[in-house]
């Protein structure tokens, strides 16, 4: 790598500070520029679509390089809810006026329940709290638990990379574990992102859209698709590197912290125990590995083979042969490895012999936490790795109490 791994995620550029506060059920974070920001984000495709994500869609529209603060809160998603796009209007006006920044500088998300009204006394308090906090002390890790809901841990990070002897910072955080499936339709997935590379709005854009489909668009949890996720990074500048001066760094630096932010999603999956990595090769196009290897990290067959550590090679197979992917079922190899041993259970067409040596390694690998498979469909020269999580007992347990 080019880049070092580095302490405390979003406040980790120069000129960003965060904090949070959390009690009970409901939470609020803050994220906060020093100076202006361009900024970008990508956005559920879902139908139903939350008041957060209308109102920072239209702020983004409206202003992409004068934005200052992202405001957050969990608990409640204020979805199909009466009012709910005034209450999100609340939320920013006394973000802004504490901070004393325009409303227009600030973006918002919720995630949590849909379908009930927002308790504003609470979040409003909370915003309170929130700057309260965030005027004695920058804290990445607040932040980060005050976005969480039925997640088990926060998810951080940041690294830097030097241009001509400047740093350059870039700093994560998510929270997701349900509600987790492709195309930015995911979860409630939450990312936010900051970095204080100095960068275009249109081609801090271009590179996030990008990142976004190789990395958070690539896991899926249970292949629902939440009407709040969202993507969003700021951008300030104050390390005086110009993205013109390393485009493909920044992309590469930026690609790294949402591919292992949408890992530990994935990992954190709502009852998970087993991560999948599913790279699917040798495709005839682009198009034909994303469906291969999104089928198979979806397919609840494949996920409960995963959990009771099962090597059913068959339903890799049928979950590629269900995808719409071109391929030849003859010459096709799937290979399963835990990262240190690998088995093929299918070579050239032909499957393992269950009574040999071989299926009883493969069994063995499909006992470990973290599962690679690699499907070779030796039709063309494209590849997609996609991630995904094993389906339990306890998921279904989580959900049924869930409420909405």
């Amino acid at each position: 790598m080019n880049f070092r791994i580095i302490d405390n995620g979003v406040t980790a550029p120069k000129g960003f500070k965060a904090n949070g506060y959390k009690n009970g059920k409901y939470g609020v974070g803050i994220i906060y520029s020093e100076k202006n920001c361009t900024g970008a984000g990508t956005f559920t495709t879902n139908k139903v679509v939350a008041h957060p994500v209308r109102i920072s869609k239209e702020v983004l529209k409206n202003n992409r390089d004068r934005l200052r603060c992202i405001v957050v809160n969990s608990g409640n998603a204020n979805c199909f809810t009466k009012n709910g796009y005034e209450d999100g209007k609340r939320m920013i006006s006394k973000t802004a006026e504490l901070l004393n920044i325009p409303e227009d500088s600030i973006l918002i998300a919720s995630t949590g329940v849909i379908g009930r009204k927002m308790p504003m006394d609470t979040i409003l308090s909370q915003i309170e709290e929130t700057y309260k906090r965030l005027k004695e002390e920058s804290n990445n890790y607040n932040f980060a638990l005050s976005i969480l809901t039925t997640d088990r841990f926060p998810k951080t990070l940041a690294l830097e990379f030097e241009v001509d002897g400047r740093k350059v910072r870039i700093g994560g955080t998510a929270k997701g574990a349900g509600m987790i499936a492709p195309n930015m339709l995911h979860a409630t997935m939450l990312s936010f992102i900051t970095t204080d590379i100095k960068i275009d709005p249109e081609d801090l854009k271009v590179v996030l859209q990008d990142v976004v489909d190789e990395t958070f668009n690539n896991i899926v949890v249970d292949g629902d698709t939440s009407t709040n996720d969202t993507v969003f990074i700021l951008a300030n500048g104050e390390s005086g590197v110009r993205y013109e001066e390393c485009p493909e760094l920044f992309k590469d630096a930026l690609h790294y912290i949402c591919r292992e932010l949408a890992k530990m999603i994935v990992m954190d999956g709502e009852g998970s125990t087993k991560m999948m990595e599913v790279v699917v090769k040798g495709c005839a196009s682009k198009e034909d590995a994303i469906k291969a290897s999104k089928s198979i990290v979806r397919s609840l067959l494949v996920k409960t083979a995963l959990y009771g550590g099962d090597p059913n090679w068959g339903r890799i197979a049928a979950a590629v042969g269900y995808s719409g992917a071109e391929m030849d079922m003859k010459v096709m190899d799937i290979v399963i490895s835990d990262y240190k041993r690998e088995v093929y259970l299918v070579k050239d067409g032909d499957p393992i012999d269950e009574e040999s040596e071989e299926f009883k390694v493969a069994e063995k690998i499909m006992k470990n936490d973290k599962i690679k498979i690699v499907v070779d469909l030796k039709m063309g020269k494209y590849k997609n790795t996609s991630y995904g999580c094993d389906l339990t007992h306890d998921y279904v347990t989580l959900n049924s109490e869930y409420t909405t």
